[in-house]
């Protein structure tokens, strides 16, 4: 195949994968966030309800993000380095890994879960 040029080298791609996965976040869940707050909000507040619902939120969900392209990335660049190789194999094992290391705290089973799910919707 050839070669990804758009790619940052690998310490650098973690930086620049947390800043557009925090980008991707924040404008989502602006869009989210304000048509939740406007749903929610009595009738002639809608727009204002819309907007300080956006502004409490997108951040929060921006940050969510930023965790899970920060943990992705490293993932993928720490597989990179062992492996000796850039694959999809990496980008497997890097979305199985984050899934898992992101649900540790609900259990074994819970992160096992995750991390199958993250494996196959990257395979």
């Amino acid at each position: 195949g050839t070669p990804e040029t758009s790619r940052e080298p690998c310490p650098d791609r973690i930086l620049d994968d947390i800043g557009g996965a925090f980008a991707m976040g924040a404008i989502g869940g602006s869009v989210f966030h304000f048509i939740k707050g406007s749903i929610n909000t009595p009738k002639g507040e809608r727009i204002v309800g819309g907007i300080q619902t956006m502004r409490m939120s997108a951040p929060r969900t921006g940050g969510g993000f930023a965790v899970w392209g920060g943990l992705f990335s490293t993932f993928d660049c720490a597989m990179v380095y062992v492996r000796q190789k850039e694959d999809p194999w990496n980008s497997i094992f890097a979305g199985a890994a984050t899934g898992g290391f992101l649900q540790m705290r609900q259990g074994v089973r819970a992160a096992s879960k995750s991390a199958a799910f993250g494996g196959v919707l990257l395979a």
